[in-house]
């Protein structure tokens, strides 16, 4: 340990003068924020345990912070997609607190078809000021994650010196998407009381990473005033705002095979055998151009990408398979999104049948009695690339690959702005080091700040 750290923690532990306690950071360059409370209860702690010390101050930070303990709370709160019930009540109750008028959305769950089932258990949340339920800036984040539920913890690079900035907040959802939830909340608080006469709303939706079934259940309700002039998203964005994002397709291949002994393979027709080269044909959809049969691309958003994310097939190595599955992912670059779905299945028909000349490509909903061999199947869910705002000075601007509920919110009106925005990086969301850092998130609330003030100068005029 370095001798400078172990001077803070003597420093600290000498704590009971006032005059030392308010000293402290600047003879040991520890910078912890807050008042001198956030020293309390550190007495007795051994000055050799740094660890122990460490975890201390970063509670005290955390706790000394309406941002930082409102994050902390939904972070703890598992709420992976179609389980956001615990989360939601959270919410509730917090915004009630907070004197907010709170309404409960409930949000019906979908079968295999598209049909919905009646459902009680998750639902979306809107809030506003008094009986203020129309109001021209709202601010919106989803409260889903994907699986698996990892804890929130913290952690603090090892360093001769303690500053706060540098705490790590870790855990499923901190940063994809309660860092916004809860900047959203704090910015909407912070200017609902220097500016009451401007009202603002929050809605928080569940199932955002499941299809977004939350946002298209508020977009298609009484909710949806088309009173608003500014819709404000909140993702993990790295504080730029996004100019757009890629569009997006899914679809799914099945192949019917015939079922034989391996020793005498002829007897049958692998499903796998016929699936591998159609794969190989949609793997290369997004590096041709559609003069070539291939998917477009475009100057702002690049090319078109394609992930073939789930593939079975067989049962077991000595039975010829009789069928195979695959699952794909399109991030459209350009262009409509039922341009793609020909190009794709004249890709898959094309690559089917030149393996085997009597193949049978069909388009199917995947729940009828097969009528051809071979299966394509497309997800309820496409659109194409989704154009968002982003004129407000003093932010960098960008463009991002992955999917929002932007495109599932209907706008009703003229002029309506839309800003996406958020702390925190796409790139650690959805992975098991899930992290951002207090002066990430606490720079995130100021952005949001800026974004609704410059929202409340539109109404203003």
């Amino acid at each position: 340990m370095q001798k400078t750290y172990l001077l803070a923690l003597v420093s600290l532990l000498a704590s009971s003068l006032v005059e030392a306690r308010s000293t402290i950071a600047d003879q040991t360059r520890l910078d912890v924020g807050g008042s001198d409370e956030s020293f309390d209860g550190i007495d007795g702690i051994d000055p050799n345990n740094s660890n122990v010390l460490t975890h201390k101050l970063m509670d005290k930070v955390i706790a000394s912070s309406e941002l930082l303990s409102l994050h902390r709370s939904l972070v703890e709160i598992k709420s992976i997609s179609d389980n956001e019930q615990a989360v939601g009540g959270f919410l509730m109750d917090y915004l009630s607190s907070k004197n907010f008028t709170v309404e409960k959305q409930y949000v019906d769950y979908d079968d295999p078809t598209g049909k919905p089932i009646r459902s009680n258990r998750r639902f979306n949340i809107y809030a506003y000021p008094g009986d203020s339920a129309s109001p021209g800036i709202i601010l919106t984040s989803h409260i889903d994650t994907v699986p698996p539920f990892i804890p929130y913890s913290l952690s603090h690079p090892e360093s001769d010196s303690f500053k706060r900035d540098d705490i790590l907040i870790s855990g499923r959802g901190t940063v994809d998407d309660k860092a916004s939830v809860a900047c959203q909340i704090i910015a909407a608080m912070e200017h609902l009381e220097k500016h009451p006469d401007i009202p603002i709303g929050l809605l928080f939706v569940v199932s955002e990473e499941v299809g977004g079934k939350g946002m298209s259940t508020f977009s298609d309700s009484r909710l949806n005033s088309g009173t608003y002039h500014t819709i404000i998203f909140g993702e993990p964005t790295e504080r730029a705002l996004v100019a757009g994002h890629k569009g997006m397709v899914s679809f799914g291949i099945r192949v019917h095979g015939k079922p034989a002994h391996s020793g005498y393979p002829w007897l049958g027709r692998s499903a796998v055998s016929e699936i591998l080269p159609i794969l190989a044909e949609v793997d290369r959809l997004g590096d041709i151009p559609v003069s070539q049969g291939g998917l477009p691309s475009s100057e702002k958003y690049g090319r078109t990408t394609l992930n073939i994310g789930f593939m079975s097939g067989g049962v077991a190595a000595n039975v010829v398979p009789e069928q195979a599955v695959a699952k794909v992912a399109v991030r459209l670059a350009a262009g409509d999104p039922e341009d793609a779905k020909d190009i794709i299945f004249r890709a898959i028909r094309n690559a089917a049948t030149k393996h085997r000349k009597d193949a049978t490509v069909v388009i199917s909903n995947g729940h009828e009695q097969p009528k051809g061999d071979i299966e394509v199947i497309f997800g309820l869910e496409a659109y194409g690339v989704v154009d968002i705002d982003a004129d407000v000075d003093g932010f960098n601007v960008t463009t991002v690959n992955y999917g929002t509920d932007v495109p599932h919110w209907k706008i009703y009106g003229d002029n309506v702005k839309r800003y996406l925005y958020g702390p925190g990086t796409i790139f650690v969301a959805h992975g098991k080091d899930e992290a951002l850092t207090v002066g990430e998130l606490e720079a995130g609330l100021e952005g949001y700040k800026t974004l609704v003030a410059k929202a409340a100068e539109r109404e203003r005029t």
